[in-house]
């Protein structure tokens, strides 16, 4: 470990299971305005920024009735009691945070979600002391799979970029923790786990569980 300067994890997805949260809220209020979402469409935007979800159905669809920021802040606030109240930690994310914090690295969340949502995960799961800092997309000029999260928060760490890990569960995440030239480990959906995009990860793990497993060297 002693390569690494800090450990960058990703929320959604990987600390917790929101993707069905954030699939249950779009599509409650999206129904709203008219656009009636299936499952299947809200996971072409894993991994976006929310405000770039929003868009990209305002492309398809251009509805009445309420603002691209009414839906937005009306997805969030559906997202903040889902977490606040259902939200649970992925398997083996707790002794990810122990692994990591013997190691004596410097440790991070930066997430493509609004950092209400960042600090009621961490309020929830009760991690706070764990992180040195806590990092949101939102106010980046691009989201991922652009770097511009991953390096922002190595600068506030003062870490070197190729001295990051980043943990990752979605291609656009470790897209962006690649294109930030940091290693990254991805721990994909299971019915994403054999998709041979994954290759330009550093590793690649089935669950949290296996991170006490793995050898992580410089590569």
């Amino acid at each position: 470990m002693e390569q690494f300067e800090a450990v960058i994890y990703d929320m959604d997805g990987l600390i917790i299971d929101s993707e069905p949260f954030w699939r249950q809220a779009e599509m409650k209020v999206f129904a709203t305005v008219g656009l009636q979402l299936t499952e299947k469409d809200c996971m072409e935007t894993t991994g976006f920024r929310f405000d770039e979800v929003v868009e990209y159905w305002w492309h398809k669809k251009q509805w009445t009735g309420k603002s691209k920021e009414q839906i937005h802040d009306e997805v969030l606030d559906e997202m903040e009691n889902a977490i606040t109240h259902h939200a649970e930690a992925m398997p083996g994310f707790h002794a990810s945070l122990d692994f990591f914090k013997g190691k004596n690295v410097k440790m991070a969340v930066a997430s493509s979600s609004a950092m209400r949502l960042i600090k009621a995960t961490v309020k929830k799961l009760k991690i706070e002391s764990y992180f040195d800092l806590l990092v949101s997309a939102e106010h980046e000029t691009h989201g991922k799979p652009h770097p511009a999260v991953f390096l922002r928060t190595a600068e506030t760490l003062h870490a070197r970029p190729e001295k990051c890990l980043v943990i990752e569960d979605s291609f656009n995440g470790l897209l962006a923790a690649k294109a930030a030239k940091m290693k990254c480990m991805v721990v994909p959906y299971p019915d994403d786990y054999n998709n041979p995009k994954h290759i330009i990860a550093d590793w690649k793990l089935k669950s949290l569980e296996e991170i006490p497993n793995v050898t992580l060297t410089d590569k």
